[in-house]
């Protein structure tokens, strides 16, 4: 039976999400690395597992079927020889593992079982793991410069890519669309070609009719040795918020650019109609448009507003001509997404408490909800200001563990990659 995949809104009954249980990725921060992989603290991981789990269940008891990004990577491998060669060439390559190694370390990877494999291109591979899988290291110091300085076990060969915790941001369903995502730092790049595995060589997506808004098909080489650097854009920018239109952040992370790339394969699909850009300041506190804004039904969202309150918006309609966009100026980006949504006002439930509170709130992902159905959402609990102010509104809160998940600075929005949605 062909699978459906396609979302419609950002609050319509949530079918099929993915996301990503820690794993040994995020075993491997260390006060000396965390900073560099984006992280503002180490994690423990296993009650970070434990709190991941239950949000896992929370979304499994409404009914959404739930998929776990590592199962899907070594089922994608398993099942295309063709495409486990093609992504083991790519990561694998002259400029990463060096040129006199490149052909013996990716006969190496070859030679692994593609959960194995999988399980390593997510969470890193040190010199030490090669020799415990049988890599002769000792041999190829005599032929290799890379393999002669390799003399700590723990040197990695791949690094690990822990931000695939939020699977919300390498890719992004569309309408009836993905855009796999050029990511803007270097430590989260791979985890663009992990998810373009899976859309392209899991079995589930193989019958499956969906478009690509970003890469075309058959660019995964320009994919990835082109286009990162030059232009960027990752998924919690994005936000289809139902009715043809989608608002999307212009951020630190997502360029202008980009946008207009996406923009103009939705438009040229008729897949939307209207993009609301949301232009905002670059702080490591709200690095997405996810957050400081999201939508909590049709007519509700959640805003921190000392910054939504500042966004500069601008809204992309089709051209009168091919190449074109018709570009207007809005009055304000609560109002651009009121107009969207086709209601006269948002109800616009604020980050809460006092002016230290809603900063402290914001910061633990107050504003990063994940609607289940219209009026139902899912809350890091700790969020309790935030969350008093969403029930006094009349929306259903789910309150999940956060404490070790929201290291990362990412809530139920961020963890979240929905496959399947209904519109509104």
């Amino acid at each position: 039976m062909t699978q459906l995949f396609g979302v419609h809104s950002e609050v319509g009954k949530l079918r099929k999400v993915l996301v990503h249980r820690p794993e040994l990725s995020l075993q491997r921060l260390t006060p000396t690395n965390h900073d560099e992989l984006l992280f503002d603290d180490v994690l423990w991981v296993e009650r970070a597992q434990w709190e991941h789990d239950q949000f896992v269940a929370r979304m499994r008891e409404r009914g959404v079927e739930v998929y776990l990004f590592l199962d899907l990577l070594g089922e994608a491998l398993a099942a295309n020889a063709a495409g486990r060669r093609r992504v083991i060439e790519q990561i694998a390559s002259e400029y990463t593992v060096g040129w006199s190694l490149v052909d013996e370390v990716r006969e190496f990877l070859w030679g692994l079982r593609p959960e194995v494999l999988a399980k390593h291109l997510i969470g890193g591979l040190t010199v030490g793991e090669m020799n415990e899988l049988g890599f002769d290291l000792a041999q190829m110091r005599t032929i290799s410069l890379g393999a002669a300085a390799m003399d700590e076990p723990n040197y990695s060969i791949l690094p690990p890519v822990p931000n695939t915790l939020f699977t919300r941001d390498s890719s992004c369903w569309i309408y009836d669309g993905v855009s796999v995502n050029p990511m803007y730092w270097l430590a989260r790049r791979r985890e663009s070609l992990n998810v373009l595995a899976i859309y392209r060589y899991h079995p589930m997506f193989q019958d499956a009719e969906f478009h690509w808004w970003y890469p075309e098909m058959g660019d995964e080489g320009k994919f990835l040795a082109a286009d990162f650097g030059r232009a960027s854009l990752e998924g919690g920018d994005v936000q289809p918020i139902g009715n043809g239109a989608v608002a999307i952040g212009m951020s630190e992370r997502t360029q202008g650019r980009m946008i207009e790339q996406i923009a103009k394969n939705l438009f040229a699909k008729g897949s939307a109609e209207r993009v609301i850009v949301a232009v905002m300041t670059r702080d490591r506190a709200h690095m997405h448009l996810d957050t400081v804004f999201t939508l909590l039904d049709r007519d509700k969202a959640t805003a921190f507003p000392k910054v939504v309150n500042n966004i500069r918006a601008f809204s992309l309609r089709p051209g009168k001509k091919e190449g074109d966009f018709h570009v207007t100026s809005e009055k304000s980006f609560l109002a651009a997404v009121a107009d969207a949504l086709r209601v006269r006002e948002l109800t616009v439930v604020e980050t809460g408490g006092d002016d230290y509170q809603m900063q402290r709130e914001q910061w633990d992902d107050a504003n990063n909800t994940v609607a289940l159905e219209p009026g139902v959402v899912i809350s890091y609990e700790r969020n309790t200001y935030t969350i008093a102010k969403m029930r006094e509104a009349g929306v259903e809160v789910v309150p999940i563990a956060g404490f070790e998940l929201g290291k990362g600075r990412g809530g139920g929005h961020c963890m979240t990659c929905p496959l399947l949605r209904d519109g509104i």
